[in-house]
């Protein structure tokens, strides 16, 4: 039986056995059917503000889906190169080796490399750990095929190796081997298994979409109450029927938008500021948002949050590169070394690497002063620069040299006076 039909099954359907019912006395679910299970594996623990967050509920909050969406586009998109070591000095691109396949053409039959990797990368924020299942042939690594974080189960054995058990839609278990699975890992704190940002980040996050939750709420009824309507005597039953017929045909937009609210018996209106609770609503909201950047390590700014930071100059600059140096170096080295761990093995020669200058790919003034640097410290030679930019080498033959640094100009002509018999003569 092939790896992949003891995962995803084939062939013939077949009726799952039937299973004796029973109790648990110890207060806990009691699963026994697919749909049970499914709901089991995706449940999440209930906040302090009443709000249910697992991480699908969690993208809902419009934090925590920016964040996700910055730090799995940084690793989707950049350039992912497989390099040969030819010898201490000289490297190649490796693209007769079926890794290079896999993450720059295609890595199974329905996705992109950029749509494998995109969800690899948000499982592994959302959840710790990101799983695909490694299909070979002849030792050589065909497919990656996905497998969603919640149905994995990664045990270590008393040997140290890894086991996986995978629970399919059916509810059968299958078990994996430890060169079977791609495994990504985040933060650890066992080295085993990696922790989700969303366990430790759930009550923000619930206090967050129990905001959301009271805005939606406090909005379908009229919004905030914004005037008092006073009336002289005592409304009668049927003064009080009329006036909240009134109100709930007024305040239910369409025609009646902007028309003017017509009192009866005497009423007056006063109008109401903001109240401090109002404003608490507000902050607390900000603060939310802000908490939620802090713990998945994006900046405020890039999640549109600009309000305590200028929108331009070295303030926000240096955000941004803070966080390419402490958020998208790490989500890149993660990768680079299970890579090389999970599908390139003991090949020494072979590694992975992203190329972090598609970083400024977007920023075309950083891009070639970069380039002119590197051409005037002899880094790079013209072609080579035009390679980078997607362009044939040049036409006359001559963009294969290499200039000389700045601070060796006039070095022959120097070396050539001072090849005399005599010493040279202080000026």
């Amino acid at each position: 039986m092939s790896l992949w039909t003891r995962i995803f099954g084939g062939g013939a359907s077949r009726t799952p056995e039937p299973r004796a019912s029973f109790q648990d006395k110890g207060g806990g679910v009691v699963i026994s059917t697919s749909q049970e299970l499914e709901d089991a594996l995706r449940a999440g623990s209930v906040t302090a503000s009443g709000a249910r967050v697992t991480p699908d509920t969690a993208m809902r909050v419009a934090a925590v889906y920016a964040c996700v969406r910055v730090r799995s586009g940084i690793v989707a998109n950049m350039p992912l190169h497989i390099k040969r070591r030819v010898d201490a000095r000289t490297r190649e691109d490796a693209t007769d080796h079926p890794v290079w396949k896999l993450l720059r053409r295609k890595p199974n039959r329905w996705q992109t490399p950029a749509q494998f990797k995109r969800m690899m990368q948000a499982h592994l924020i959302l959840r710790g750990n990101a799983y695909a299942m490694i299909v070979s042939s002849r030792g050589l690594p065909q497919e990656m095929i996905p497998l969603h974080p919640d149905r994995v189960e990664c045990k270590q054995n008393d040997d140290l190796s890894l086991v996986y058990v995978y629970t399919r839609k059916d509810g059968r278990r299958v078990e994996l081997k430890q060169s079977e699975v791609f495994h990504l890992v985040g933060l650890t704190l066992d080295g085993v298994h990696g922790v989700s940002a969303i366990t430790y980040a759930r009550e923000t996050i619930g206090l967050s979409l129990a905001q959301e939750q009271h805005g939606a709420t406090v909005f379908k009824n009229g919004a905030r109450v914004s005037s008092v309507l006073t009336h002289p005597n005592k409304l009668g039953k049927e003064g009080l029927e009329f006036l909240r017929a009134s109100l709930d045909d007024y305040r239910a937009g369409g025609e009646s938008e902007g028309k003017a609210l017509i009192l009866e018996e005497g009423m007056s209106v006063t109008q109401l500021a903001m109240t401090s609770e109002d404003a608490e609503w507000i902050e607390s909201r900000k603060f939310s948002r802000t908490d939620i950047a802090m713990f998945l390590g994006v900046p405020p700014h890039m999640i549109g949050d600009t309000e305590k930071n200028t929108s331009w100059g070295t303030g926000i600059e240096s955000q941004t590169q803070g966080f390419i140096t402490f958020s998208a170096e790490d989500d890149l080295t993660i990768w680079e070394e299970t890579i090389n761990r999970d599908l390139i093995g003991d090949e020494a020669d072979v590694y992975a690497r992203f190329n972090r200058a598609a970083l400024v790919r977007g920023d075309i003034k950083a891009r070639w002063e970069a380039y002119v640097k590197a051409l005037q410290w002899g880094v790079y030679s013209p072609d080579e620069v035009r390679a980078l930019e997607d362009m044939n080498p040049r036409e006359d033959g001559q963009g294969g040299q290499y200039y000389d640094p700045p601070n060796t100009a006039g070095g022959a002509d120097k070396s050539e006076k001072d090849d005399g018999d005599e010493p040279a003569q202080p000026a």
